[in-house]
This record gives C-alpha cells, structure tokens and sequence, in this order.
C-alpha cells in the first residue's frame, strides 16, 4: 500500500487506487462527469494546493532562489493545522490503501508536488 505522486491527465497505471486532485481549480474545458473518466481525478482536494497567490509566483519563478521562497511559502501554508491533519490523515491512508495525488504540470521537479511528495513522506507516508 503507497501513494503516488503523478501528473493529471496522465494514463492511469495499475494499482494507483483512487485519483486526488491537489490543484487549486480543475481543469478548463472539462466537464465534471468526465473528470474521472479523461483521468484527471476522483476526488478534488484543494485544500493541498498553493494558495492563488503562490500558485502565480510560483509560476513566474526563473531562478533557484525564486523556487526556494516558493518552497518556504509552501510548505508555511501546509503547516496550518488543518493542512498538516490532511498530510497526516492521507500518511495513515498510505499505510492501509493504494491511492495518488498530483498536479497538472508537466515538470515535477518545478511543481507543488515535488513539495508535497516530501511532506507527505515526513508525515510518514509510504511512497510509491
């Protein structure tokens, strides 16, 4: 049993369980019923996205310095109480089920998810 990490939208692998969508808005031109089935997600959580404002800086980041107060400003807004039962809620899951979350972006390593997949391995997750 693990979560995955991966890029929405993406073909849906064996085994990856339940879809958690960790974006801010869901996808343009989409609609709701097709959501699941264009394998974009199952379930929409938000509340694990960047706020709106973080989401632009982090989007207009051109250097590492940039990337790394976005980071801070992350993982700032995920340690609030209710963020940080969320991580430890979807840690204990981990432990039990198979299920992903992900994102829209095409490159991990300049995304939210890269954070996330650290934070929810610090809230003792096992990751795929």
């Amino acid at each position: 049993m693990s979560v995955r990490i991966l890029r929405l939208g993406t073909a849906r692998e064996k085994g990856e369980g339940l879809r958690i969508g960790t974006v801010r808005r869901p996808p343009r031109g989409v609609a709701k019923e097709r959501l699941s089935a264009d394998d974009w997600y199952d379930v929409w959580l938000p509340q694990l996205a960047p706020s709106a404002d973080l989401v632009k800086e982090a989007q207009s980041s051109t250097s590492p310095r940039d990337w790394d107060a976005f980071v801070r400003k992350y993982r700032k807004e995920m340690s609030a109480p209710d963020n940080a039962r969320l991580l430890t809620l979807l840690a204990a899951m981990s432990q039990t089920t198979d299920f992903s979350v992900g994102c829209y972006c095409t490159d991990e390593s300049h995304c939210h998810r890269s954070v996330l997949r650290e934070l929810l391995r610090e809230h003792g997750a096992r990751i795929a």
